[in-house]
């Protein structure tokens, strides 16, 4: 919010908005914020803790700011990414010329558990692999922006986008009077256009589209409901969808229905017992067979998690000079793999400066952050990586910008991420906005839901 001595452009209007509510106001609204979150049933699940596993997720009423101009390079650097993951996608499932070229090694990718070998040689609908893409985005200056890592598979948390937004302009409609801010509520429109553009070589006529959950015990289920409230699909279980010939179908009470599209937010693993996991049930038996032959499309497709690995991370830019032949707009963290001999003794020599990550954990799980850990936890990390050192990553602290937001005492500064969601069909789009994410402890640097982070709206200023 501020530089040198004054307020940056983009926040100046908040300043006067801040001195101007009392804390008896802001204890209010808090409360009333907290109240909408339970009362629509905005939570995210934490296992293995004992008690109620479904939490309320902290929601912090200060908004985080961007100008029209700022968020316009953000946009362009999110979209050269998307193409080039999309591009990398298609070809290591088919040719493999980046592999062939040495720009990449061919372990990295075919020896990845990410890596499904029943869709090789298959090209999804219009090229595309991931539709979806999640891009963590932190800033480290005025003019710096870095990608933490890509969510190629089905990344979470746009229901918080959305709903944050929804709670801030019920609360404060004079802040969206005098300020003019870009709307992100198209975005499920957008999702429902993305999926139908991709529908199957076999689909006539207006494609159906479903939304797949593994059920009301998964995590992000309030997410996979309210996307299909919105987007006006039906969510469905695997039990819902059988196959029969060449298509896949949806029971209903007036019949089968053929299914063009299927928006999965199940993992590879479970989607097709026949095909992947045997004991799967939450799958569908034989829907690997009729997306092989064009009766359906599965987004994102089955085998893009390759694209996320956090070691294939780091040969992201490579992939867009080779694809694109442009030049990365969003930089990357640097990296040591500690597959390499090079890279793990210098980790190993530095690790209570370094963050270490599993190159397949996710929600802030199975990680180390060396300035914020005792000796203990270093060593404890420390033989994890001796063990299997190809299986961690490792980078160094940022100097994460921050941001303002409400605690007890007042305002103070926090750390904070980024996610856009860009859509990926026909063509490439995304909401001027994303999931700001939040690490409310403060000094911190893990923003995750799970690791005790809240969520905040995300402002794109109109040019």
């Amino acid at each position: 919010m501020f530089q040198g001595s004054g307020v940056r452009p983009p926040y100046a209007r908040l300043e006067d908005w801040v001195r101007a509510m009392p804390q008896e106001l802001r204890h209010l609204k808090q409360a009333e914020a907290e109240a909408l979150f339970r009362r629509i049933g905005i939570t995210f699940a934490v296992y293995g803790e004992g008690g109620d596993p479904d939490r309320l997720i902290p929601f912090d009423m200060f908004p985080r700011v961007f100008s029209g101009a700022e968020w316009s390079r953000l946009e362009r650097g999110i979209k050269q990414r998307a193409r080039a993951l999309n591009a990398f996608l298609v070809d290591v499932y088919g040719r493999g010329e980046i592999v062939r070229a040495g720009r990449i090694p061919a372990r990295l990718v075919y020896q990845n558990e990410a890596y499904e070998k029943a869709v090789a040689g298959i090209v999804p609908p219009k090229g595309v692999y991931s539709h979806i893409v999640g891009i963590d985005l932190v800033r480290t200056g005025p003019d710096d922006f870095f990608v933490l890592e890509d969510n190629c598979r089905t990344p979470s948390g746009v229901s918080y986008m959305l709903e944050n937004r929804e709670i801030m302009m019920r609360m404060f409609p004079d802040l969206f009077r005098e300020n003019r801010i870009e709307p992100v509520d198209t975005y499920p429109e957008k999702l429902r256009r993305t999926l139908a553009s991709v529908a199957p070589k076999k689909c006539t006529g207006e494609p159906t589209v479903v939304i797949l959950t593994p059920g009301h015990f998964n995590s992000a289920y309030y997410e996979h409901s309210f996307l299909a409230d919105l987007m006006g699909v039906e969510l469905v279980e695997g039990q819902d969808l059988f196959v029969d010939g060449e298509y896949v179908w949806m029971r209903t009470t007036e019949g089968p229905r053929r299914v063009d599209v299927i928006y999965r937010r199940i993992d590879d693993a479970y989607i097709d017992p026949l095909c992947f996991k045997p004991d799967s049930m939450l799958g569908i038996p034989g829907l690997m067979d009729v997306y092989r032959s064009g009766g359906v499309s599965i987004c994102s497709a089955p085998g893009a998690g390759v694209a996320d690995d956090k070691a294939v991370y780091c040969y992201v830019p490579e992939m867009i000079r080779f694809y694109l032949g442009e030049e990365p707009i969003l930089k990357n963290v640097p990296t040591w793999q500690c597959g390499k001999s090079d890279d793990l003794k210098y980790v190993l020599e530095k690790l209570p400066e370094l963050v270490v990550k599993e190159v397949h954990g996710s929600g802030g799980y199975g990680m180390l952050v060396g300035p914020k850990s005792d000796r203990a936890e270093v060593e404890a990390f420390r033989a994890k990586i001796i063990d299997n050192p190809s299986n961690y990553i490792a980078q160094p602290t940022l100097a994460l910008s921050t941001v303002p937001s409400f605690v007890e005492e007042g305002v103070a500064p926090r750390h904070v991420d980024l996610r856009p969601y860009c859509l990926v069909g026909e063509r490439i789009e995304l909401v001027p906005g994303g999931l700001t994410r939040v690490a409310l402890k403060e000094g911190s640097l893990v923003v995750n839901s799970s690791q005790g982070g809240g969520v905040k709206d995300t402002w794109v200023l109109a040019e």
